[in-house]
């Protein structure tokens, strides 16, 4: 199947989009959409044939397209993607979907009547590191996870208060939808499990701004299993830490590449008489193809007929997370 791409919204996930796709056979970018003009004619100045425009329903509208990649501010999410399987396209929407589980819950009634698939940017997924945590405990003995613990930050840049993930309206929320949907949907991904006891405090710390810089988060479910974690908008060196606790074993996953650090996944597992576990330790390269695996995975299931991994369904549950939480610290108040 022939698989021509439209992308909404050019800033640096559309551009990472972009990039992805040239490494993909039977694709072809058709058509890019930004508000600002001068940054769509940027990204489609990168490839031959690809028109530019400043009306992202051009590229709904736009007949030769059948793949849509959506990657604006929260706000505009679910409504492009609404649009879009009116129109009958296939839709990449990048996380969190949207700003609400209700935004969600439109989008989904509609998806359920159509022939289209939606795959949503839940990339961190794909990273090496997850993947082979996923082997290792598929294939160790090493038991049921027993609780997931996560740190995951940046300390933004000058003027990051003025930016549109600082304005509630735009954004939704703030660190907690941001980084903490990826690592909500991370902890769902490994435990197969929904969590439905979620505290936690959404708190401004640093920047002057309507929304929070950091969350600390505790989830438990039905089967005992815990994840605890914090989000944050001021950690002055960029970490992801993400830590998995079996029975009888214990995954330590550090980095994502970059500024991050080098991806590592330091494997532990128990002996029969305890004491010292044995140690297996695996690291990646710097270079990130989660974004082309994601794009992969979207084409394969359109392929295949089935969901995605990473879905809009996935997103929901998320959101209902996030949404949970906001309520609770709002009632605080």
């Amino acid at each position: 199947m022939k698989y021509n791409i439209g992308i909404i919204g050019c800033g640096l996930i559309g551009n990472k989009r972009a990039k992805a796709l040239e490494n993909i056979e039977n694709t072809t970018l058709v058509a890019v959409a930004d508000t600002n003009i001068e940054t769509a004619n940027k990204l489609a100045s990168n490839y031959s044939n690809c028109n530019a425009t400043d009306n992202w329903n051009e590229i709904l509208t736009n007949k030769d397209i059948n793949v849509v990649i959506i990657a604006t501010t929260h706000n505009s999410l679910a409504e492009i993607a609404i649009e879009a399987v009116k129109n009958n396209k296939h839709v990449l929407l990048e996380k969190p979907a949207g700003r609400n589980p209700e935004e969600i819950q439109d989008l989904i009634n509609l998806y359920k009547k159509s022939n289209v698939k939606i795959k949503i940017g839940f990339n961190h997924r794909f990273h090496p590191a997850m993947q082979k945590a996923l082997e290792i405990i598929k294939n160790e003995d090493i038991g049921d996870i027993m609780f997931i613990r996560a740190v995951y930050g940046h300390g933004g840049r000058p003027n990051y208060d003025k930016e549109w993930r600082a304005k509630k309206e735009l954004a939704g929320g703030g660190e907690l939808l941001d980084q903490g949907a990826h690592i909500l949907d991370l902890i769902r991904y490994f435990t197969k499990n929904e969590f439905e006891t979620a505290i936690g405090f959404t708190e401004k710390m640093f920047w002057d701004m309507e929304v929070e810089d950091n969350a600390f988060v505790i989830l438990k479910n039905k089967k005992n299993q815990v994840a605890h974690f914090n989000v944050s908008w001021t950690q002055w060196k960029n970490k992801f830490t993400f830590e998995i606790m079996c029975k009888t074993g214990q995954l330590v996953i550090n980095g994502l590449g970059r500024s991050y650090g080098k991806e590592t996944l330091t494997f532990y597992k128990m002996k029969p008489e305890m004491g010292p576990p044995d140690k297996s330790e695996f690291s990646w390269d710097d270079e990130d193809n989660t974004w082309e695996l994601e794009l992969r995975e979207l084409f394969n299931s359109i392929k295949e007929n089935r969901e995605p991994n990473g879905n809009i369904y996935d997103a929901l549950e998320v959101l209902k997370i996030i949404n949970q939480l906001y309520e609770k610290n709002e009632a605080k108040k």
